[in-house]
């Protein structure tokens, strides 16, 4: 039987406007982005979680529709909520206009750019990412808080890996 790819995405919806939970993981779950010192229970962000939070900040400024809400970068995946806002005259500014597709291909493409000139040929990202369509306000508070407290709980997190 041929390994076919379950579809991840929710059927009849476009994926341009909305809010949107986004989870992009590493290959293999290797930590990638934080220095641990686990005798002293610290982190930080490494050198390639910096080259992570800079491609971050640049999102908004290659799609004007796009603003993340919250994000945080954990030492294998990262976590973001994403509004993309559907109503914005594109004709004034002149970029290009992100569904949640593009918006997350292009944060993997240039971050994962950034991160093999440094010479880190080894750096892989899983293929595609994990979405929730974001269904309320309680909905928003909820996946707020998760991200928000991960680093703290990250010995419970699904994606930690030592």
């Amino acid at each position: 039987m041929p390994n076919v790819r379950k579809k991840n995405r929710l059927e009849k919806w476009l994926y341009n406007a909305w809010w949107f939970f986004v989870t992009i993981c590493i290959q293999d779950k290797i930590t990638y982005f934080w220095d641990i010192d686990v005798g002293a229970d610290t982190i930080r962000l490494n050198w390639y979680g910096k080259i992570i939070e800079h491609c971050r900040c640049n999102i908004s400024s290659i799609y004007e529709n796009v603003e993340l809400w919250d994000f945080v970068i954990m030492p294998n995946h990262i976590h973001a909520i994403v509004f993309i806002d559907n109503g914005t005259n594109r004709a004034i500014i002149n970029r290009p206009y992100g569904t949640l597709s593009k918006i997350v291909k292009w944060f993997k493409q240039v971050s994962s750019k950034q991160v093999h000139e440094t010479w880190l040929q080894s750096f892989k990202r899983q293929k595609s990412f994990y979405d929730h369509v974001v269904r309320n306000e309680q909905d928003l508070l909820r996946i707020e808080r998760y991200i928000q407290l991960n680093p703290y709980k990250r010995k419970n997190d699904e994606y930690y890996v030592w």
